[in-house]
């Protein structure tokens, strides 16, 4: 049995969310949603009340109103049914801005 320290760089493992600004991702993927559904017409119920649930630091775009990332809980949270409407309109803008979201933060 090896009794060595292995040492990982951050290279190699995931270690935390550095760098990443998941308000930004948060707010791209909400830009898109509400410019599609705008564009689409298609907005219903449960986009409605999706859009009731957005906080006040999306529209002002600062993330320290947002301390309890309320923003990013709604994205990732409803991220199957925003990527499922994103595909059925083939918004490539949109499937992407939810992507990165859903690969950096959720």
């Amino acid at each position: 049995m090896c009794n060595c320290k292995k040492n990982i760089n951050v290279d190699e493992s995931y270690t935390s969310f550095k760098n990443i600004n998941c308000f930004e991702n948060a707010c791209a993927v909400v830009d898109n949603l509400l410019r599609v559904l705008k564009e689409t017409d298609t907005s219903n119920a449960f986009w409605d009340k999706f859009i009731s649930l957005i906080p006040e630091a999306y529209y002002s775009r600062d993330p320290k109103l947002d301390s309890r990332e309320v923003l990013l809980y709604i994205v990732c949270k409803n991220a199957p049914f925003i990527m499922d409407f994103f595909e059925e309109t083939g918004d490539e803008e949109a499937i992407h801005a939810m992507t990165k979201c859903e690969q950096e933060c959720c």
